[in-house]
């Protein structure tokens, strides 16, 4: 059983009050076995755990995340500049999770801190943008639209549904726009709806239904779809194999590149693991191995 000097756990303070003791009073007792002197921190306001981590991190032997993929993105963002990286433990806390679930996570708190501190450390990469990092994906077109068209409403009482509920309403409206690709040393130039990079396997607690993806292979992976079908976006979720993906070759495209520069004709709005703050043009470098984080002794991923 491994031992952690000092730890920091980071948790979400919007949740309320009582909501906070009770995930608290869930993993916490797990997660003092294992960690002799344990900071805990709560997020006010956003950038908060950024800052946490930027502030704290070097001085960690880990950093525990409690939280959604937002909270992850912006721990990530100030630890991937660092020196000296503390391992990375994520405790799921949000609507999604979808990295806590590429790393095969479960989705129950106090299980996922019994399974992640019996667990094993995994390298794991990141993607270096411009400025900032991000885990799981970056997108322009259809998924950018989908979250900026997301109705607040429908996001509290639906939670994950809402997601599927804007991209019924966005589809309809989208049309493609021009973009220039540099993967590695080739240059694609053409027309799409959407162009999304993963590092990740999910989005929107759907797996992406490609078998090559993979966090440690220091490669992103990058699919583009040509145009507004649903029909298509439908099949390509349902998809098993990779075999299913000949017939559609046409419609949708997929690449693998440790280093990309995207332009557009026009500034775009980028998504990035679910956070729209950024525009195009964009340069992204694959980091190897750049985090360890926990993770089941039987993930799969």
């Amino acid at each position: 059983m491994t031992k952690y000097k000092k730890g920091v756990l980071i948790y979400n303070g919007n949740a309320g009050q009582k909501d906070a003791e009770k995930t608290l009073g869930i993993c916490v007792p797990i997660i003092s076995l294992h960690v002799e002197q344990l900071l805990l921190l709560q997020t006010a306001k956003p950038r908060d755990a950024e800052e946490y981590c930027r502030k704290h991190g070097e001085d960690a032997d880990i950093v525990i995340i409690l939280g959604g993929d937002g909270t992850v993105h912006e721990c990530i963002n100030g630890l991937g500049g660092l020196a000296k990286r503390p391992v990375i433990a994520i405790l799921p806390g949000g609507t999604c999770n979808d990295f806590s679930r590429t790393l095969g996570i479960p989705q129950n708190l106090k299980k996922a801190a019994e399974v992640l501190f019996s667990g094993r450390l995994r390298g794991v990469d990141a993607a270096k943008m411009t400025k900032g990092y991000f885990l799981n994906f970056w997108g322009i077109g259809l998924v950018t639209e989908t979250s900026e068209n997301i109705n607040d409403t429908e996001k509290a009482l639906l939670g994950k549904v809402s997601y599927f509920l804007s991209a019924f309403r966005t589809i309809k409206s989208m049309k493609p726009f021009h973009f220039k690709l540099k993967l590695d040393n080739k240059w694609i130039e053409e027309k799409a709806i959407m162009v999304l990079i993963t590092n990740g396997k999910m989005i929107g607690t759907n797996e992406l239904p490609y078998p090559d993806i993979k966090i440690d292979d220091g490669l992103a992976d990058v699919f583009i779809i040509k145009d507004a079908n649903f029909s298509l976006i439908k099949e390509v979720l349902s998809m098993k194999d990779k075999i299913e993906w000949d017939h559609l070759d046409s419609q949708l495209r997929h690449y693998q590149a440790s280093s990309l520069q995207i332009e557009t004709k026009e500034e775009m709005s980028v998504d990035t693991d679910g956070e729209i703050y950024s525009n195009t043009p964009e340069s992204i470098t694959m980091l190897h191995h750049h985090f360890q984080m926990l993770c089941p002794k039987d993930d799969i991923q």
